[in-house]
C-alpha cells in the first residue's frame, strides 16, 4: 500500500542499495567536516574508503552521550555554522543539555519523515490536530507541527498542560487527532470522561510521544476517551535523531515501522556491543544516513527493544521494531537482580483488578541494611475499595513479581486516581537508598 511520503524504494535490495550509499556518504561527510569525527575515526583505523559494504558498519567506532556533552555547545557538528539554521535540545535534567544543530535540509527531510507517521497512522488532510506537548527549545512542539504542515492536516499548537483549554478546544474546533504524552493522554481521557464529552467530540485518534505506554494504560484510555484502541498509536523518538518522527507503529500494530531509508538501527547487547540475534531484546544503536549538521555514526541510545521478523499486514517495506522497552540506564538493581520498570508494568498489565499507574519505592533499613521494595497500584476504576479484595490482588502481584523477576516486594493498593498525573512523563521510580 503506496502513502504520501513513502519511501521511494520498492524492494529491499533498493533499501539495502541506498543505505549503503547513505552510510558511505555520511562517513565521508562527518570525517571531512568534524574535527570530532576525525579523531575518532583515526583512533579506530577507519578511514572513508573502508566502507565498501553495510557489514562495514561494524567497523566504525560508537558515538555516545558523552560524545555530545564534552562537544557542548555544538557537538559533532559537521558543517561550516552558517548553513545551521536551528538548534533543539533534550530534555535532560543532569549536566548540561544535548544540544543538537539542523540545517535547512535536515528540517525538510525531518518533515517529511514525519508527514510519513501521520500517514502510517492514516491521518487525513481533514483532520485537525491538536498538538498537545512541549514547544520551545525541545524537539517535540516543532516536530509534531511542521510534520502535520508538511502533511497538509490542520495543525492546533497549544503545547502542554492547561486542561480546561484543551477540552474547549476539543468542542469547538472539531479535534480528530490529539498528539501528547501517554501520561497526558490518561489525563485527558480521565477529563473528557468526567465532563461527559465522550460522544460528544470529534476526537478519533491518539497519537504518544516520549514515554512508553502499557497496555493497561492504553485500554484505559480507550474505555474512557472513546477513542478506538486500534487508534492509539506510539511515536518514539530522540532529539539526537532529529526529534520525534522517525518512527510510528501502524494501524496493525504488529511493531513500530522505523524509516530505514533514513538511519540504520542495530540491536547490540549493552554489555558486549555484539548483535543480538532477531527477535531478541537489546540496545538500539542509531547510524544516520542523509543528516548533515550533526550526523550519528553508531550512536548508543540506551532504548532497549527488539528486531520484529517477517513483514506486517500494512505491506510496508520500512522494517518494525518493538515498543520501547526501558533504557539501559534506567535499570536498577535491587537485591543482586537488574530491574526494569517495565519488567513491573508488564506483570501490572495482565492483572484486571488493578489500574495502569504505579510507583516503585526503593529504600533501605538503616539498622540492617536490608534494601526494601514498595510497589504502590492504582485499584482499577470500577471497583471499590475492599480489604478482602486488597489482600487477594497484594498476594496475586506479589507472587508475580516473585515468580517473575526473582525478588520480594511489598505490595500497596490505592485509590484510583490518587497517583499523580502529568502532562509530561510520569515518574515511576523512586530511589530513597543511600
Amino acid at each position: 500500500m503506496k502513502r504520501p511520503f513513502d519511501a521511494t524504494v520498492k524492494t529491499e535490495a533498493e533499501l539495502k542499495a541506498l543505505q549503503l550509499e547513505g552510510l558511505k556518504w555520511t562517513v565521508n561527510h562527518a570525517y571531512n567536516g568534524s574535527p570530532h569525527y576525525r579523531k575518532k575515526l583515526d583512533e579506530a583505523g577507519v578511514k572513508p574508503k573502508d566502507i565498501q559494504s553495510l557489514d562495514d558498519i561494524k567497523k566504525l567506532p560508537f558515538t555516545t552521550s558523552k560524545d555530545l556533552q564534552e562537544g557542548y555547545p555544538f557537538p559533532l557538528l559537521s558543517v561550516p555554522m552558517e548553513k545551521v539554521i536551528r538548534i533543539h535540545a533534550s530534555s535532560g535534567t543532569i549536566g548540561k543539555r544535548k544540544v543538537l544543530c539542523y540545517t535547512a535540509k535536515d528540517v525538510d527531510d525531518w518533515a517529511n519523515m514525519f508527514a510519513r507517521c501521520y500517514a502510517y497512522a492514516d491521518c487525513t488532510v481533514e483532520d485537525r490536530i491538536q498538538i498537545a506537548v512541549g514547544y520551545g527549545v525541545w524537539t517535540a512542539g516543532w516536530g509534531f507541527q511542521n510534520g502535520c504542515e508538511r502533511f497538509g492536516a490542520m495543525s492546533i499548537p497549544i503545547g502542554p498542560g492547561n486542561i480546561d483549554m484543551q477540552c474547549q478546544f476539543l468542542e469547538d474546533f472539531g479535534t480528530t487527532v490529539m498528539t501528547c504524552t501517554a501520561s497526558m493522554g490518561l489525563l485527558m481521557a480521565e477529563e473528557i470522561d468526567k465532563r461527559g464529552l465522550r460522544g460528544k467530540i470529534a476526537l478519533k485518534k491518539l497519537i504518544f510521544g516520549s514515554e512508553r505506554s502499557s497496555d493497561a494504560m492504553r485500554k484505559r484510555i480507550s474505555e474512557l476517551s472513546g477513542v478506538a484502541y486500534d487508534q492509539l498509536f506510539d511515536i518514539p523518538g530522540m532529539t539526537e535523531l532529529y526529534g520525534p518522527g522517525t518512527d510510528l507503529d501502524c494501524r496493525y500494530h504488529t511493531g513500530i515501522h522505523y524509516w530505514a531509508d533514513y538511519y540504520i538501527l542495530e540491536i547490540l547487547n549493552p554489555e558486549t556491543l555484539e548483535p543480538v540475534p532477531e527477535g531478541e531484546v537489546g540496545e538500539m544503536v542509531v547510524t544516520t544516513l542523509r543528516k548533515e549538521a550533526a550526523p550519528l555514526i553508531r550512536y548508543r541510545t540506551r532504548d532497549l527493544t527488539r528486531l520484529i521478523p517477517g513483514e506486517c499486514p500494512c505491506g510496508s517495506l520500512m522494517p518494525r521494531h518493538d515498543r520501547i522497552m526501558g533504557r539501559s540506564d534506567d535499570m536498577f538493581i535491587f537485591r543482586a537482580v537488574n530491574i526494569y520498570p517495565s519488567h513491573i508494568d508488564e506483570i501490572l498489565s495482565k492483572i484486571k483488578e488493578v489500574g495502569s499507574e504505579f510507583q516503585i519505592i526503593l529504600s533501605r533499613d538503616q539498622k540492617s541494611g536490608k534494601d526494601n521494595m514498595l510497589v504502590k497500584v492504582e485499584r482499577a476504576h470500577e471497583l471499590k475499595p475492599s480489604d478482602e479484595l486488597d489482600k487477594q490482588v497484594r498476594k496475586k502481584i506479589e507472587d508475580a513479581i516473585k515468580k517473575q523477576i526473582m525478588v520480594s516486594c511489598e505490595v500497596e493498593i490505592v485509590d484510583y486516581g490518587s497517583l499523580p498525573r502529568s502532562e509530561r512523563k510520569t515518574k515511576r521510580v523512586f530511589d530513597n537508598r543511600d
